[in-house]
């Protein structure tokens, strides 16, 4: 990312949020060292209820960071070799990488050109005897089709897991994502709509035996202390993390409607333009984790954007069934083509809830070579 100097926008700016929390951070450090409970302590206990009544799920379990989220995911759904999970090549690389780490394979579904997100009507035909579950992506803020998705998901007899690393605070039809599929994961990641000031994630779940399995996973597979059935991982969430998330958390609604009043901006200097903004589906409540916009000569805005300073960033350029990781998997050039064209075409503006409307203004004029 182009660094900013103090005349242009930057992508990300935390520091009027950080300005407002510190006192109640502050306070809450201290009553965490005062109380000495660092791990698995009260602020992680009372954060994880807190996430699963807003998802309106059974259980929330707080991990170390999101791409454990989803690994825990699968693990728990007892994916491994041999199997495969459908799911999108336009994403972070996490998505995949997991998968891969316990032994199964991606399968690449293309995507819906407004929304970036996994294109439902091609899902069947990607499903086969050794599909094990389903995993969309709700990408950069924009919930999936999750009624279609679901709909082929009990068609075939698979789960479905979510990927909201980016989607917390968005809603399909009034409904939160996290709270469709078998479970899902969360990030907490400081750029995400809701960021701590280090690494943390979530696995949210209405499914008793996930749950357990998660929460014995979490802790080097420990069904009591120093007592071991299954080998585990480190991952837990922060008690100090915990606080601070506790109390943003309070604020998700205010800062969804930053974004969203950003958002609007953003789509009302750009209208008309040759610049193709974000969907803003009507069931669908985006959150706007980024604003990515797509136009045919990204590249050209984008060394204006260097030359002027203004933050942003290419998600993602080129998609994971192309990457050199996954050649074995045979994808060629064109075998995607939206996510592809996709690739070449987007950029993602800077967006956060205290971003004057000016630098939107700043912003779109580079944009657009004015």
């Amino acid at each position: 990312m182009p660094a900013v100097t103090a005349d242009g926008v930057p992508f990300l700016d935390l520091g009027e949020e950080f300005a407002r929390l510190e006192r109640e951070w502050f306070d809450s450090l201290r009553e965490t060292g005062a109380r000495g409970s660092f791990i698995l302590g009260p602020n992680v206990q009372a954060f994880e209820k807190e996430f699963a009544d807003y998802l309106g799920v059974r259980h929330a379990v707080g991990l170390a960071n999101g791409t454990d989220a989803l690994l825990l995911c699968l693990r728990a759904l007892g994916i491994g070799p041999g199997d495969e999970v459908v799911t999108t090549p336009y994403t972070f690389f996490a998505t995949t990488e997991v998968i891969s780490l316990l032994g199964a394979t991606p399968v690449f579904v293309d995507i819906d050109p407004h929304s970036f997100n996994m294109d439902p009507d091609l899902i069947s035909a990607a499903v086969t005897g050794k599909t094990k579950a389903i995993l969309p992506v709700h990408l950069f803020g924009h919930p999936a089709d999750m009624d279609a998705i679901n709909v082929i998901a009990q068609a075939h007899g698979v789960a479905v897991i979510e990927d909201c690393a980016q989607a917390c605070g968005a809603q399909w039809k009034g409904k939160p994502a996290g709270s469709f599929g078998i479970c899902a994961a969360f990030s907490f990641y400081p750029t995400k709509v809701l960021g701590c000031y280090g690494d943390g994630g979530m696995l949210t779940t209405s499914d008793e035996g996930v749950a357990v399995q998660v929460r014995r996973l979490r802790n080097h597979g420990a069904t009591a202390h120093f007592m071991h059935d299954q080998i585990g991982y480190n991952s837990r969430l922060d008690e100090i993390q915990a606080s601070l998330l506790r109390i943003k958390f309070r604020y998700l609604g205010d800062v969804v409607a930053a974004r969203q009043r950003i958002a609007n901006a953003y789509d009302k200097r750009l209208r008309g333009s040759r610049v193709i903004t974000p969907q803003h589906a009507e069931q669908s409540g985006h959150a706007f984790n980024l604003y990515t916009v797509r136009l045919p000569d990204r590249d050209a805005a984008r060394q204006r954007f260097v030359e002027h300073n203004i933050g942003h960033s290419l998600c993602y350029p080129l998609p994971l069934h192309l990457q050199a990781v996954y050649k074995d998997l045979g994808y060629e050039a064109g075998s995607l083509p939206v996510s592809e064209q996709a690739s070449r075409e987007c950029i993602s503006l800077p967006i956060y809830p205290d971003m004057p409307e000016e630098h939107v203004d700043r912003v779109c004029e580079i944009l657009l070579g004015e």
